[in-house]
């Protein structure tokens, strides 16, 4: 296994086939343009529409992977049993209660999906609303959307997205008959909500471009055709959805980007009636509305300054931002990261130095107290429940070592109650393992922190393969949780490191800003910086760890690959934004308006372009030395179209210098998220696995 097996005459080449731009007096050549389809719209819907050039071109690249992957089938088999091993295949979740019921989902063993459930609240005969094994039967791709139980709890609306382009069907069921309501309405982005009649459903509709700019009222029973649109959002860079607060009292309409929002609501018990502004949107200022009961809602915001923003409330009769009253102030370097009402009790989750912890505020006092915990680094998440009008939250709890725990949590009496901790079959020892939290010196005296899982019994001498993973975009904070795959290059010797670098929130938001537009070389420095003190510190060494991100983490992967390849043995970028510069310039694609605050406009700034282009990976291959690489791509995919990383393999093919892997791999039944099935998504896992162990030497029969 450690002799890499691979022929450069084998390797496909793509055909060059410039095409020349200009932006700012700036001429740009791009030699593989020719593999964006034309029909790309009606390809993404269906991938049979694929021109046929460029379909020949990826399935070439996908037989050049199985040829050369070949020499790992034993080992990608092992993997995938292990993996499988350690998965309850007949779980199911705590039932939450709602009314009489009480719902949960449940796993079939040998099923890919789930089957939802309910049962009476004080116990009962179990009763199947939505069936996903059924639901997917047939078909290459199934991911449920969402499933939304109507307010007398006899129908559940949900909606289904059958080849990975998103485009999201909602069906409306009778849940004691298992029957479907012959009405449907297609193109939706997903999710919605209910009336507290019942007899009306709200939802986002996409537009032609893929985005969701548009909330219609569904009357039950009508077409679709003649759903009341009663919100559009006008800037193409806004994208709106449609929910209830946690009282269930109040439809909200929100729209915005990654810097700005605006919110509106109905009473649910008036869905007639004209949405209702809160407060105007105001640039850079976000605002999230929640109600737990009574006359006030409840907002986090970071207005007035609040860079790790605050929570405020305001009256339910007059919203305004002239009503507005801090109820949590804001604190400097306390990120707050979400709230939940109840009738007498808030609680949210904030992050403060790196960790996250819930803290409960008894409304009639202003009482506060923490949950504590006592790991070194852990992953802490609220589940939201169907009532409010209770003292008991619901709260996950999980770590690198330690299996995912929910838990039911007292707010008034503090007692906690275990209601279930994740199984691994095949078993698990926690004392196996180690987890720890470090920090890396970065380039500018920043310190960037780093959760690691590695066996006790791996030497700490250099001589172990690390595999680092990283995102750093868009704010999203990377939790040090559970993984029961990761436990196979674990146990086989690899040291697991995730660098909680700039761009996500891991240390508030200025941890985000400071790796957003004009500041995104920090991401990437901090990556290189966390890689080089994992080797000073004999965790790896140099040219021994192997870089993992996906989608904006694949775009650090491409960064990091043509900024410091001898750091690295080997990147695998999955469903990789590696032609940020092409794709930012073009208004037409799904995702590019509304992304333009996360990387600026290069089509109105000449600044944010040269930015961009300092950095986007596939304009800035050059002729070096490159790590292995193997990359991972959606041909439905909406979010990062499958031609960049397939333009990107194709110009790295052309110009590195070195004898080392270079593979594209497209999944031709799947977007964004890759195999829809629990276990079919197994089998890419143990792919992607086995690329690292093979490239790391690693040897088995």
């Amino acid at each position: 296994m450690s002799n890499i097996q691979n022929s450069k005459d084998a390797e496909p080449i793509a055909r060059v086939h410039p095409a020349i731009q200009t932006h700012h007096g700036v001429e740009r050549r791009d030699d593989y343009a020719w593999l964006r389809a034309d029909n790309w719209r009606e390809a993404m819907r269906d991938p049979a529409q694929l021109p046929a050039d460029i379909r020949a071109h990826l399935e070439a690249e996908n037989a050049h992977v199985a040829a050369v992957m070949t020499q790992t089938e034993a080992l990608q088999a092992k993997l995938f049993a292990e993996m499988k091993g350690r998965i309850k295949e007949d779980d199911a979740t705590v039932p939450t209660p709602w009314g009489e019921w009480a719902y949960f989902n449940r796993y079939v063993e040998g099923g890919q999906y789930p089957v939802y459930c309910r049962a009476p609240r004080d116990g009962g005969a179990e009763q199947v609303y939505l069936d996903c094994n059924m639901l997917a039967e047939g078909r290459a791709y199934f991911r449920l959307g969402g499933a939304h139980v109507s307010p007398d709890q006899t129908r559940v609306a949900y909606s289904s997205d059958t080849n990975g382009s998103e485009y999201y069907t909602f069906r409306f069921r009778d849940i004691g008959s298992s029957a479907d309501a012959p009405d449907e309405i297609a193109d939706t982005e997903g999710s919605g909500c209910w009336s507290a009649c019942g007899q009306y459903f709200f939802y986002s509709r996409l537009d032609e471009n893929h985005r969701p700019t548009r909330i219609f009222r569904h009357r039950l029973g009508a077409p679709a055709s003649e759903d009341a649109l009663i919100y559009e959002e006008r800037d193409p860079g806004f994208g709106v959805g449609v929910s209830l607060t946690q009282s269930r009292e109040f439809i909200v309409i929100r729209s915005g980007d990654h810097e700005t929002t605006e919110s509106y609501v109905i009473p649910a018990a008036a869905p007639l009636t004209e949405p209702r502004l809160v407060a105007p949107r105001i640039a850079k200022q976000k605002y999230d509305v929640d109600h737990g009961g009574g006359d006030a809602f409840v907002i986090v915001t970071n207005a007035d300054g609040a860079e790790d923003f605050k929570i405020v409330s305001t009256p339910v009769a007059s919203p305004g931002r002239e009503n507005w009253r801090d109820i949590e102030p804001h604190r400097p370097g306390r990120l707050i990261l979400g709230v939940t009402p109840f009738t007498g009790h808030l609680a949210r989750l904030e992050r403060e130095d790196g960790l996250p912890r819930i803290v409960i505020r008894r409304l009639t006092d202003g009482a506060e107290h923490a949950i504590a915990f006592a790991e070194e680094a852990y992953s802490l998440s609220m589940q939201d429940g169907f009532e409010h009008d209770t003292t008991t939250l619901r709260f996950a709890y999980s770590s690198m070592t330690t299996p995912a725990q929910t838990f039911d949590y007292d707010m008034e009496t503090r007692a906690r109650t275990l209601r279930k901790t994740q199984e691994v079959p095949s078993g698990h020892n926690p004392a196996d393992y180690v987890t720890r939290r470090i920090f890396a010196p970065a380039h500018d005296g920043e310190t960037v922190p780093i959760s690691l899982l590695y066996r006790r019994t791996t030497p700490l001498d250099g001589s172990a393969p690390l595999l680092l993973y990283g995102y750093g975009s868009y704010g999203v904070a990377m939790p040090a949780y559970f993984s029961t795959s990761i436990l196979s290059l674990v146990d086989r010797g690899f040291v697991y490191a995730v660098a909680h670098i700039r761009g996500g929130k891991d240390k508030g938001y200025r941890w985000y800003t400071d790796g957003k537009r004009e500041k995104k070389q920090n991401t990437f420095k901090d990556f290189i910086a966390a890689g080089e003190y994992l080797a000073r510190e004999r965790f790896t060494s140099r040219g021994r760890i192997v870089a993992q991100g996906g989608s904006a983490g694949g775009m650090l992967m491409g960064a990091v690959a043509n900024m410091a390849p001898d750091l690295f043995n080997g990147i695998i970028a999955e469903v990789p934004f590696v032609d940020v510069l092409t794709t930012m310039l073009d208004a037409s694609l799904p995702l590019t308006p509304p992304e333009w605050p996360e990387w600026g406009n290069p089509i109105e700034s000449a600044e944010d372009y040269a930015t961009i282009a300092a950095y986007s990976p596939y304009d800035n291959v050059r002729a070096q030395a490159y790590p292995h690489i193997l990359a991972v791509a959606g041909i439905s995919d909406p979010r990062v179209t499958y031609w960049e990383p397939a333009k990107w393999v194709a110009k790295l093919r052309a110009t590195k210098k070195d004898g080392n892997l270079l593979l594209l791999k497209t999944i031709m039944e799947a977007g964004h998220g890759g195999a829809s099935g629990r276990f079919d998504r197994l089998k890419e896992v143990a792919l992607v696995q086995a690329f690292a162990l093979m490239i790391s030497g690693y040897a088995e029969a």
